[in-house]
């Protein structure tokens, strides 16, 4: 028997699970924003919008391999 998801049942609609693997790496992605703004951390990056593209396949990484299987 197969444990990897196809397909996510949400009230009645079926998602793929990279779609809200990604979803939520976004959501990670921006509260770590946030905080590094807050925090005056991301004076530091001459790139941002890498640092946050690099954040976003990070968190699609960590998510995708141990919360949501894809």
């Amino acid at each position: 028997m197969d444990l990897v998801p196809s397909e996510v049942n949400i009230m009645g609609i079926y998602w793929p699970p990279l779609l809200i693997v990604v979803t939520l790496a976004a959501i990670a992605m921006v509260v770590t924003i946030r905080l590094l703004n807050r925090h005056r951390l991301s004076r530091y990056f001459i790139f941002p919008e890498v640092v946050m593209l690099s954040l976003i396949f990070l968190y699609t990484s960590i998510i995708g391999t141990f919360i949501i299987p894809i």
